[in-house]
């Protein structure tokens, strides 16, 4: 059934042969400048999506829906942000879906925030911790563009004070220094959810690896996810020239009870 775009819609347009591409949203009287000439939102407007649309040199576009991946990796942004291949494996990671409760820290930009407030759904919430005031404020906007809003309650706090939640369903830290905050997590995420962590180099893994040993979380992992892409040409299929590389280590592990009993019958520990 065929959708028409509205005013106010996000559309994604996209143009042969290189793949030029823009998330625009359709406004009465804007346009879109780019190397393939202007296209007029007003063109566009009530026009199915799948179709195309010409910009003043004759040059073709074709309007698609956004994906949380392309919006999330555009998002207007004052720090650094989360690559949608490292936001698809936390999500699965974190068994983040709807209805969740989410933690997560810190902000930043609000790319990964988005994320996680399109996957709760509207029976979710994310609560999303900042320091800083105009991080918060973007990252707000960037959500509203998306339509998710609503799903998140923006914090601006030290987490050194701690979080107000208990019980959540998964808790997510994006900061320098990870370990010094686990003690307040062990409060916040219930006892066998998950945790997830972004650390940028194995100096930090080393020292989040200890923290979440004496705070007791286990099952720890550690990963790292490298992405390329290929070249679509269906007779000269080869990798594309640039890759996107190392962005993070991504540490998991579960919140537990205290440490196992390994001996409980006072024998000796089989090796």
């Amino acid at each position: 059934m065929e959708e028409f775009i509205r005013a106010g819609d996000l559309v994604f347009i996209w143009a042969p042969p290189k793949g030029d591409s823009f998330i625009i949203k359709a406004t009465p009287g804007g346009r879109q400048d780019s190397r393939l000439g202007q296209l007029l939102h007003d063109d566009i407007i009530g026009m199915p999506f799948g179709s195309w649309a010409y910009t003043n040199m004759g040059k073709p576009f074709c309007l698609l829906r956004p994906n949380i991946q392309e919006y999330s990796r555009r998002v207007r942004r004052m720090t650094q942000i989360l690559y949608p291949k490292d936001t698809g494996f936390i999500l699965v990671s974190l068994n983040i879906g709807p209805g969740a409760l989410v933690v997560e820290c810190g902000t930043g930009s609000g790319g990964f925030t988005s994320v996680l407030a399109h996957f709760v759904g509207d029976a979710g919430r994310v609560v999303s911790y900042e320091k800083k005031e105009e991080y918060s404020l973007l990252a707000r906007r960037n959500c509203e563009k998306w339509g998710v809003a609503h799903r998140v309650d923006f914090k601006i706090r030290d987490i050194a004070e701690g979080f107000d939640e208990r019980g959540v369903d998964a808790l997510f830290l994006d900061v320098p220094n990870p370990w010094d905050y686990l003690g307040r997590v062990k409060e916040t995420l219930a006892p066998g959810n998950r945790l997830g962590i972004l650390v940028p180099t194995v100096n930090q893994v080393e020292k989040t690896l200890d923290g979440l040993k004496d705070h007791f979380f286990f099952d720890a992992q550690v990963s790292e996810i490298l992405l390329r892409y290929y070249k679509t040409n269906s007779r000269r299929i080869r990798p594309e020239d640039t890759m996107i590389g190392h962005t993070g280590y991504l540490v998991f592990a579960s919140n537990v009870l205290g440490p196992p009993d390994l001996d409980p019958d006072g024998g000796d520990d089989p090796d």
